[in-house]
């Protein structure tokens, strides 16, 4: 093909990127853009945007980023705002592009923008091939079909452990030809150009999270290769303070800034020259944790999105807005609740610990729908991927794949436990 069009979405990176890398093999020119959804700013009826000011920060600087590698390599990026099927397919007609290549995804809105813009390219003769890229395992290696993906995590884990196996990660393509002259790129928009202002983030912040591919491979380096933090990610993964209890790198993961191949090729290098013990398998564990709820939405498409769930069970709220706008601003009273969602609210960042404790929490002692809950994660938080975000908080409601029934977290004890001192809580709870 003459001219490939690379479309970015949740795939921020150039490190084993399989649309570029498939491009550069077809390809005798390559191009790259990305649109800003100008939807994803609307306002949700619960009275907060769909994504708020953190997670939008931290997009513009991995675009930033992205940008400057792809001029690194004699490229740049296109950047436009608006909807993404109309403005790619605008971009295609421009630099008359024979094929879009780009990520496939897995959930409905994302899903609907590719159904959209192939109808657009149809019209103008311009092919769209989407690549599976986000896993650790491929779709196409999962010893089984997707339907017949087991509803119990440890069952997925222990099949694809012992009848699946990881692919390498794909080269990077180092030198790219460049834009037309005077081809209009686009700026990467200020946060105040999506209308958000006086964006600061709280100095009690556990890491100093910047957006980027050249970012996410930094703070790999420091948790891995500099702290030697990984040996004991098991026993600290469930702290609440610090930069390394945890590795921090989901923010990372989920715009695609990093590659989870990339991270376990790095895992294998650690335990070969530094130590392999249940640390660093665990790291994987949680990798494929990501891509089994990967598959789940996969497997049930909206149900995830729904309050009976995938396992379809009627569930009664009192959803009373009053009591949940109490919860988003950490005013519920309940001190380890508050100190967790403040944090949420004045980083956009939240200890898995901390998520697991106010899901429950909103679910099960104030029995307000856990799609509120959802709703309200996606906007604040900069990690936010659709289908960990929605398929934990079905499984903290009890309508997705927990095995157990009625699981509800005594807050207390798990305060007791979790911040025994009460230091995260006098962090987040004091004004300073």
């Amino acid at each position: 093909m003459k001219n490939i069009l690379v479309w970015f979405r949740n795939d921020l990176r150039l490190h084993d990127n399989l649309p570029f890398y498939e491009a550069s093999l077809k390809a005798e020119k390559i191009y790259f853009a990305y649109c800003i959804d100008t939807r994803w700013f609307e306002e949700t009826h619960l009275g907060f945007p769909k994504i708020d000011a953190f997670r939008t920060k931290f997009l513009l600087e991995s675009l930033f980023s992205l940008r400057m590698a792809l001029r690194k390599k004699g490229s740049d990026l296109i950047i436009r705002i608006g909807i993404p099927e109309v403005e790619i397919a605008k971009i295609a007609e421009t630099l008359e592009i024979q094929a879009i290549f780009g990520s496939k995804e897995v959930t409905n809105e994302e899903i609907l923008t590719e159904l959209a813009l192939e109808t657009l390219l149809q019209k103008k003769k311009i092919a769209l091939e989407l690549f599976w890229n986000y896993t650790l395992y491929h779709l196409d290696d999962l010893p089984f079909p997707i339907q017949k993906l087991p509803n119990i995590f440890t069952e997925f884990r222990k099949w694809v452990e012992k009848d699946a196996t990881i692919r390498n990660t794909v080269p990077t393509p180092q030198k790219l030809n460049p834009l037309p002259e005077n081809y209009l790129v686009g700026e990467v928009p200020s946060l105040a150009d999506l209308g958000f202002t006086n964006v600061t983030v709280s100095s009690k912040k556990a890491l100093d999270f910047k957006g980027g591919e050249k970012e996410g491979i930094q703070r790999l380096k420091e948790y891995f290769w500099e702290t030697d933090s990984l040996k004991n990610y098991k026993e600290t993964r469930d702290s609440l303070l610090g930069a390394n209890y945890s590795s921090k790198f989901s923010a990372w993961l989920s715009l695609g800034c990093l590659s989870p191949r990339y991270i376990y090729e790095e895992v294998k290098k650690y335990e070969k020259e530094r130590v392999a013990n249940e640390s660093t398998y665990w790291l994987i564990f949680e990798l494929i944790w990501r891509d089994y709820f990967r598959y789940v939405a996969k497997k049930y498409g909206n149900q995830i999105f729904q309050e009976c769930g995938i396992k379809q069970s009627s569930v009664q709220f009192k959803n009373d807005i009053y009591v949940f706008k109490k919860w988003t601003k950490g005013e519920t009273g309940v001190d380890f609740i508050d100190a967790n969602m403040r944090e949420l609210n004045q980083t956009g960042f939240m200890s898995n610990r901390g998520r697991q404790n106010v899901a429950s929490f909103l679910v099960k002692n104030l029995q307000i729908s856990w799609i509120w809950g959802a709703m309200y994660f996606e906007s604040k938080l900069i990690d936010y991927d659709p289908c960990s975000n929605w398929c934990n908080w079905m499984y903290i409601a009890g309508v997705g794949n927990d095995p157990r029934e009625n699981r509800c977290f005594n807050i207390e004890s798990q305060a007791k436990k979790y911040d025994a001192q009460g230091l995260y809580t006098k962090l987040w709870l004091s004004n300073n």
